[in-house]
């Protein structure tokens, strides 16, 4: 069992001080797909003139524009970071760095056709594009603060997760959440590119993860451990429903997700779908036509 936490203290439009130089202001965006809201950090010190990084300033939404200003007040915002372009993430960048003189960091938009995700926080923000584009290695330094962008793809194939090495803490966007599992939905998300971003987070042991929603994840270890023996069951779970004799996603949902809020059911699909595209790359599925959602598929 994943260890989830889904109850943590908050209140929306006010600023929680986590650690010495982390904050967070949570966006009033809650749905199925979004949890209570997008949660913005704000990684710096709190002394007037210090220089602050600001990640996810989240959805276009006037009164967590304001949150966020009020938050930032005195201090100097130096760089706004982006961990992908849903629009759950991306669109309040840019005015809120034409408020505040900052630039905005973060991967290009993706290249490959966006997927529609039976949500609409989790389709793609239009016509984003960053002052700087990032690849991954990178390091962003601030006043006490020093952050290298990790390039994690998979729940998005332009997904950017941010270390903060002065507490060896993730900023993990949607790459791993604390109240749930992530979606990853093709053709944009990919589960072969999502596994093996999620072992390159294991490897590198951190104190803390800091998803855009939900609670941190104070004990990484077993929590992505258990995250990653999930994707690995729910891959034998599939295989199985084949073996059983299902030849389509349809026929497959009602098994693999007995329990889970059918309205949760179209990504649910969708991840189903980047397993099978997964397995069909690796030989071990086959489509018919193709691995699309309304193909047949069998065993290889």
């Amino acid at each position: 069992m994943i260890p989830f936490v889904r109850d943590f203290p908050f209140a929306y439009g006010h600023a929680d001080r986590l650690t010495p130089l982390i904050e967070r202001v949570i966006a009033d965006n809650p749905g199925p797909f979004t949890f209570k809201g997008t949660g913005t950090y704000i990684v710096g010190r709190d002394e007037p003139g210090a220089s602050v990084a600001v990640i996810d300033p989240g959805p276009l939404d006037e009164g967590h524009l304001q949150a966020l200003l009020r938050t930032v007040d005195g201090r100097v915002v130096s760089h706004v970071l982006v961990t992908h372009t849903h629009r759950d993430h991306a669109p309040l960048a840019r005015p809120f760095a034409e408020a505040t003189g900052a630039r905005v960091l973060a991967m290009r938009s993706p290249v490959r056709e966006t997927h529609a995700s039976g949500g609409a926080d989790e389709d793609e923000a239009p016509a984003f594009v960053p002052d700087e584009v990032l690849v991954g290695g990178e390091v962003i330094e601030g006043d006490g603060w020093t952050l290298e962008a990790m390039a994690t793809p998979g729940h998005a194939s332009n997904h950017m997760a941010f270390v903060l090495r002065e507490e060896n803490a993730l900023f993990c966007g949607d790459h791993v959440m604390g109240w749930a599992t992530t979606v990853v939905a093709p053709p944009d998300g990919d589960m072969a590119d999502y596994m093996q971003s999620l072992d390159a987070v294991i490897a590198r042991g951190f104190s803390t993860l800091y998803p855009t929603h939900g609670a941190p994840i104070t004990e990484p270890g077993p929590f992505l451990l258990a995250y990653r023996e999930h994707r690995t069951r729910r891959e034998a779970q599939v295989l199985k429903r084949l073996a059983a004799g299902d030849e389509t996603i349809e026929q497959m949902l009602p098994r693999l997700y007995v329990g889970v809020d059918k309205r949760l059911w179209p990504a649910a699909a969708l991840s189903v779908l980047a397993h099978l595209v997964k397995l069909c790359r690796e030989g071990r599925v086959t489509a018919d036509p193709a691995p699309v959602a309304e193909a047949r598929f069998r065993l290889g």
